[in-house]
Formats: structure tokens, C-alpha cells, sequence
């Protein structure tokens, strides 16, 4: 019997459907053409020319231990809230998973949940994470803007801190399947702004909002949490502001021992029609 998201997937290469055989994917295609499942238990199914992109391995790190700490664990509660709400038990795309922790909490409600992104060292953990869980999850390599999946197979599709892929998106979702996105409120991290920069701003709105969708539902999420040094510089290495730092905003952070953070998620529910 085959497992539900062997259902959804299509061959990259040339969109046949996709079915398990051993240790390997084979597209039904004339060309008959192959994945092999890693040794952590995903598959790459990204061009050749996007695949190894993504997040690099320091990142993944930080990003994996300030997660760990449940630091936004109010955001994680909310989505699975949403998502209950609209379909509680569906199949749902997790758009641009990273290291897994948005997917395998999603899981643990009832979701299947199939989570995807070009970095490798990401997807590697959200599959051994979702192995030892035994987690109803399945994780492959694959870009947001092109992705191995039939159309209309999903019943939602969850965008977290990630752009908006709105046409293939709406391609994959079937009617009336939602796109739920998750992004940064104008007070999103505010605190740790005052510390990095001279002349702190807040947030602008997003400019990637669908524009083929009805929004259903809006939500928001805001609390503050305190952070001991080592959680800021993780938080601090997580985010676009990693980049975009002087040295001395940079050093200010690393003498801060403690930060009280602020966390504000805007929620937004888009129906393909």
C-alpha cells in the first residue's frame, strides 16, 4: 500500500507520478528516473543547480537550539490552533521547514505533514527528528518556487517567516485549501533592535501578501520572553539582522547578559477559491 505522500508527489524532472521502490523514489515516467532516500531518511528532489542551497550548518545550529528552548512555542501553539480550525486532519506543505520544528509540532496534532527546503543540513535534521519521533511527516530537498508535488493534493500549505510562492502554492492546494503565513508583526524582536541599532524600526507590512486568494482570518500573537546571553546570540544568528549589523551593535549584543524579547507573529489565512 502506498504511503499518502507517495499520492502527492511528481517527478521533478518530468512531473510523472512518484512511487517507493526499496531505498528509492521512481517517477512512473518513460524515463524511469530515480531518488535515492538518505541515509537520515530524506530525499532529494531539487534541481541539481538549487540543490545544497539554503541555510548553512551555523544557523541550522542556532536556530535549532533557540527553538529547542520553546522560546516561541505561543507561535507554534497558535498555528497548530489555526490550522485545527480549518482542517483537522489534513495534508499539509510545509513551505521552506528548515530543521523541522513548525512541521514535527504540526505532526504531533494530527497533520500529515510534508516539509521541504533547499538546505540539506536542515532537511537531514528535520528527517532524523521526525525518524525518532515517529513522526506521520515526510521531508525532501526542494525549492518553495518549484515544487515535487501533484496539483491539488494538499488540503493546506503553512508558510513561516518565508516568501510567498502564491502561483505554485495555489497550483498544489486543492479547492478551497488554505495558505497559512506566519510573519513578523511591527514589534517583532523590537527589544533586541534597540540593542543593535542607533535608530531601532519596526516592521513594515508584508509586500508578498497573496493577491488570487481570499483572506479569511487574521490573527496575532504578542508576549515577551527573557533571554539569558546565550539564547540572544543564538535568536541574534537566526535572523536577517546577522547581516546587516555593525560591529558595534554587534559588540553591544555580546555584552548584554540578559533581554527581555519581544515576539509579535502576525497570522494570515488565504482560500484558494
Amino acid at each position: 500500500m502506498a504511503s499518502w505522500w507517495e499520492e502527492i508527489l511528481k517527478c521533478p524532472v518530468c512531473g510523472a507520478k512518484m512511487m517507493r521502490e526499496g531505498n528509492g523514489l521512481f517517477c512512473l515516467g518513460a524515463r524511469r528516473h530515480c531518488y535515492d532516500f538518505s541515509k537520515a531518511g530524506y530525499v532529494n528532489l531539487a534541481p541539481s543547480k538549487a540543490s545544497g542551497g539554503g541555510d548553512d550548518a551555523a544557523l541550522i545550529t542556532a536556530r535549532t537550539a533557540f527553538l529547542n528552548g520553546e522560546h516561541y512555542g505561543e507561535v507554534a501553539r497558535e498555528l497548530c490552533r489555526i490550522l485545527q480550525t480549518h482542517i483537522p486532519q489534513g495534508t499539509v506543505l510545509d513551505a521552506g521547514c528548515g530543521e523541522g520544528y513548525y512541521s514535527l509540532k504540526m505532526s504531533r496534532e494530527g497533520m500529515k505533514v510534508f516539509g521541504v527546503d533547499l538546505s540539506k543540513r536542515g532537511i537531514t535534521h528535520a528527517a532524523k527528528s521526525g525518524i525518532r519521533e515517529g513522526a506521520d511527516a515526510f521531508f525532501a530537498v526542494a525549492g518553495i518556487f518549484d515544487l515535487p508535488v501533484a496539483d491539488a493534493s494538499l488540503d493546506a500549505v503553512v508558510s513561516l517567516f518565508a516568501p510567498v510562492a502564491e502561483e505554485e502554492f495555489l497550483r498544489v492546494l486543492k479547492p478551497g485549501g488554505i495558505l497559512l503565513l506566519a510573519g513578523a508583526g511591527p514589534e517583532h524582536l523590537f527589544s533586541l533592535k534597540r540593542v543593535l541599532y542607533d535608530v531601532p524600526y519596526r516592521n513594515a507590512p508584508r509586500a508578498d501578501a497573496p493577491q488570487k486568494m481570499e483572506n479569511v482570518m487574521e490573527s496575532r500573537v504578542r508576549y515577551t520572553f527573557s533571554a539569558d546571553h546565550d539564547t540572544l546570540q543564538h535568536l541574534f544568528a537566526m535572523t536577517p539582522y546577522f547581516y546587516r549589523t555593525s560591529k558595534e551593535g554587534i559588540q553591544r549584543l555580546s555584552q548584554r547578559e540578559r533581554l527581555d524579547v519581544d515576539v509579535d507573529v502576525e497570522f494570515s489565512v488565504y482560500k484558494k477559491l
